[in-house]
Formats: C-alpha cells, sequence, structure tokens
C-alpha cells in the first residue's frame, strides 16, 4: 500500500532558471512549468524573489511553495528555481554548472556587460544544462566545451551582425600579420 505523502520522483527537476541584474530587472529566465503563464506573474514572482534575495551572497529560500537556490555576483542574481520536496544539492549543483560555464566563456567576466554582449552564448548555456525542467548535463567544462563548438559551426546566414563582424576582424587581423 503506498502512502499519499510518499512523492513520486522526477526527471523534470527545475522549474525556471532566471537571471537579474542588481536592480531587479529581468536579463533571463526560462520558466519550465506552467505556474507562471503571463509575463505578468512572472515579473510579478521575480519582483518578489528579488526583494526577498538582494540584500543575501546566496543560499537557499522558500518563496510561494518554490525552493530557490541563488548566487550573486557583482552586479548579477542567479536563480535556479524547483519544487518545495526537491533537492536543494540538485538544485545547487545546477545553479554552480550554470555560474562556472559562464565564468569560463566570459573569462571570469561574469557581469550585466558581459552578459549582454554574449546573450546568444548564455542562451545556449541554458539550453545544454537544462531541456524542459530536465537536467542534461551539470560539467561546466562539457558545457563551455558544447556552446564554444557551436558557436564555432553556426552558418554565415544564421550568425549575429557581431559575430560576423568579429570573424572578419580576426579575418584582417590574420592578413596583416603574414
Amino acid at each position: 500500500m503506498v502512502s499519499d505523502s510518499i512523492s513520486v520522483p522526477s526527471l523534470y527537476v527545475i522549474k525556471g532558471i532566471i537571471i537579474l541584474d542588481n536592480d531587479g530587472n529581468r536579463l533571463l529566465a526560462k520558466y519550465y512549468n506552467q505556474s507562471y503563464t503571463t509575463i505578468k506573474e512572472q515579473k510579478e514572482f521575480e519582483k518578489s524573489l528579488f526583494n526577498k534575495t538582494h540584500k543575501g551572497s546566496g543560499d537557499v529560500i522558500l518563496l510561494d511553495n518554490w525552493t530557490i537556490v541563488y548566487r550573486n555576483n557583482v552586479d548579477l542574481l542567479f536563480y535556479v528555481v524547483g519544487s518545495t520536496d526537491e533537492n536543494e544539492l540538485m538544485l545547487n549543483s545546477v545553479l554552480t554548472c550554470l555560474f562556472d560555464s559562464l565564468s569560463t566563456m566570459l573569462r571570469k567576466n561574469v557581469e550585466k556587460r558581459y552578459l549582454y554582449e554574449n546573450l546568444d552564448l548564455v542562451m545556449l548555456t541554458l539550453d545544454e544544462i537544462c531541456d524542459d525542467g530536465i537536467v542534461l548535463e551539470s560539467d561546466p567544462m562539457l558545457i563551455a566545451q558544447r556552446v564554444q563548438l557551436r558557436q564555432d559551426d553556426i552558418p554565415l546566414g544564421e550568425q549575429t551582425v557581431t559575430q560576423v563582424l568579429n570573424h572578419a576582424k580576426e579575418q584582417i587581423k590574420w592578413s596583416l600579420l603574414k
């Protein structure tokens, strides 16, 4: 006989990953559940989250029936959201993977300006770590390698203007050095 109080394990561990600036404004947010379906609900949740955490350096909190691990760095706040019965260590491993991957790719400059300049890499990083709430990978070095590899293999028609200009600068630099 199964008790009602026993929760069934699920692969859908992550309910959301959020990055806010030090003013509480959203830089990037991905929600993997149906709890916050409108932008307004998401923004209200993020405002509440920011108000509870912006003075702390990082830890675990319970808010609106969610377990949230967070980390504060320079002018950014990183959050990983899970259900109340989720293991905080699992959520923290995703948070650590996200931060360490970004730190590697951004050459230790995990700040708002560099995050904006490399938003495509940040989004790829999120996709490599988590897919629809399922944790795919938690090794930051492997994530960084995959994201950098994908960036190098993007066809010219799908590259951003910044990527094309950077590639052109590299080509000109190498032609001048020859």
